[in-house]
């Protein structure tokens, strides 16, 4: 029996993503992955001052709020050769680190973990049950019988109103979820206490950056002075430099207020985030052997000790691994005309030298021509155009981005904290480490990430404190700000790892404008259409295959296509008044 299941969009994500599944004997023999709106940011763009475009690039999310921001202008200074002081560059680490960790956090808790948990089934749990799990896996103060008795309590009262808000149309009672009430009253606890946490969380980046969301930056350097003088009001100059007023400058009390959240972090994720991962993936270990895809993965490197040029003082490195080989690490060159490209053979997008050529984004082409039948329709149009997302492809290979391949990269590395870490889950979990390609494996590298990150955020932090305490306050570097002595034409890629994999932003410069702008994001590698040869995106390989016990209540696809914590907005901007409506249906 062969019938096509229909779900968009997939919830629990930022932006609209719709997937069709063909399926065959209750398993999914073939699905399709459609972005259903615009992005446009690129057109935008065009004929703007270089040094603004960070401020337009970093709304293409409202998730991401800082990543777009940093390739943006990361790419200006690559166009420019315009080089940034080291403060300016630790500033930029701890930022990227903090979104990263907030981020991973909030996928697990709020986006992904109702895939496995089940909320209603916490009403059932013994509180005194749950504080003996939860003080066995780990060290969390907020463990009593007490607390999970009021946090069930707390849950009790929010489900009988029958307002059950983003809880309303889970599969609550599916025969997929496998965990007891005691976990699941324990992860329920959890996702309640990570809302709180990420408030204190986003305030680094409101000390560096101003504000959270969409934190201010600059091209040369950070948006903040330094002050060695409590209560100072600001030093330095530049465009970031704001002195008379109050509270504009990086003094001991913001480093003190930093530390603090660093900690609060670190906390969170050794305590809570870690043991919770491992001990959900203990009772679904069948996940680790489904959902891998391509078995290829690419990674662009990013958090610098000695500046972007380089590469070899990246925490990620660069590189691609091929057919799952991690013997061997393939050299990446986002410059090379022949290794990154876009194609549109199944996109709603046209280019002047035809639909089936590829084009480097220094490039390319953004001119919108959709082929498609009117919304709403019962399924798309597989066999020609289907989505408003490009298909990426590094030497014509679809590629997986994310926290997975800098996982298996630093593993491949010899990185020896991600070894550890990856040998440490698998031996808990009982598994080898083929169990990481996979949907679990995603999640799991997710979280191994994370503690590697934050980790990494007080070495930063030390590193600026050293440097203050040396005399060096230095965040801008003025020498490039004045476009009279820029070249006439220049071009540059302003290129990091986001929390969902690499990230670049491709600029061509012209008279002191932009003549090109193209953004390849991660959520286009990973949710990309078919290409000419019809080969398949991530999302669309990791779900072949999938047994899905209703069609109703497919949690299963949402469990894989969650797994790479989706950002569509990231892809497209614009949707269709009449677009179909929200639904899951077979067809």
């Amino acid at each position: 029996m062969s019938e096509r299941l229909v779900i968009d969009p997939i919830t629990r994500i930022e932006g609209h993503l719709r997937i069709e599944a063909q399926m065959k004997d209750g398993a999914i023999a073939e699905a399709y992955s459609a972005g259903t709106m615009v992005r446009g940011i690129e057109l935008i763009l065009r004929g703007r001052d270089p040094r603004d475009a960070w401020a337009y690039a970093q709304r293409i999310c409202g998730v991401c709020t800082v990543v777009h921001a940093i390739a943006s202008v990361r790419a200006v200074e690559d166009a420019l050769k315009y080089p940034i002081p080291q403060n300016a560059e630790l500033i930029r680490n701890l930022m990227i680190g903090a979104q990263y960790i907030h981020d991973h956090v909030m996928h697990f808790y709020h986006l992904h973990a109702l895939d496995w948990v089940d909320v209603v089934s916490a009403l059932k749990a013994d509180p005194k049950a749950t504080s003996g799990l939860a003080q066995s896996i780990s060290s969390h103060p907020l463990s009593s019988p007490g607390y999970f008795a009021d946090v069930q309590k707390r849950l009790k009262a929010f489900v009988e109103t029958g307002k059950l808000g983003i809880f309303q149309n889970g599969y609550w009672g599916h025969p997929a979820y496998r965990l007891p009430p005691e976990a699941n009253l324990m992860a329920v606890a959890h996702y309640l206490e990570a809302l709180g946490w990420q408030r204190d969380v986003v305030a680094l980046h409101a000390i560096l950056g101003g504000k959270n969301p969409h934190p201010n930056f600059v091209v040369g350097g950070a948006p903040i002075a330094i002050s060695i003088y409590p209560n100072h009001p600001g030093r330095g100059k530049g465009p970031h430099y704001r002195g008379g007023q109050g509270g504009t400058a990086l003094d001991v009390t913001g480093l003190a207020r930093i530390q603090e959240v660093i900690r609060s972090m670190k906390s969170f994720v050794d305590q809570v985030y870690v043991p919770d991962t491992l001990a959900i993936a203990g009772f679904y270990k069948d996940w680790f052997k489904q959902g891998e895809g391509l078995g290829n993965f690419l990674c662009y490197g990013d958090l610098p000790a000695k500046g972007l040029g380089d590469t070899a003082s990246f925490l990620f490195p660069r590189g691609a691994i091929l057919d799952r080989d991690l013997t061997r690490i393939h050299e990446v060159d986002l410059n090379a005309d022949d290794q990154i490209q876009e194609y549109i053979a199944h996109s709603w997008y046209d280019y002047a030298g035809g639909r089936d050529q590829g084009l480097h984004p220094y490039k390319g082409e953004t001119k919108l021509d959709y082929t498609g039948p009117k919304p709403p329709f019962a399924h798309l149009p597989v066999e020609k155009a289907y989505s408003w997302l490009k298909s990426p492809r590094w030497k014509g290979r679809a590629m997986e981005v994310g926290p997975l391949a800098r996982v298996l990269m630093l593993y491949a590395k010899g990185h020896e904290p991600t070894q550890e870490l990856v040998g440490m889950a698998l031996k808990k979990l009982d598994l080898p480490v083929a169990a990481l390609y996979s949907t679990l494996g995603r999640t799991a590298a997710r979280t191994l990430e994370t503690k590697i990150l934050v980790d990494a955020m007080q070495g930063w932090y030390d590193q600026l404190v050293a440097n203050i305490k040396a005399g060096d306050v230095a965040t801008f570097n003025e020498a490039l700000w004045d476009p009279a002595t820029w070249p006439r034409k220049a071009q540059g890629v302003g290129f990091m790892e986001a929390p969902r994999g690499g990230l670049a932003h491709w600029i061509v410069i012209e008279d002191q404008q932009i003549a090109n702008y193209q953004a390849v994001v991660p959520s286009t590698w990973n949710a990309g259409p078919r290409d000419p040869a019809g080969k398949s995106g991530a999302y669309e390989a990791a779900l072949k295959g999938h047994a899905v016990h209703d069609p109703k209540q497919p949690i299963e696809v949402l469990r894989t296509i969650h797994s790479f914590d989706p950002c569509i907005a990231c892809a497209v901007h614009l949707v269709d008044e009449n677009a179909a409506a929200y639904e899951t249906r077979v067809l």
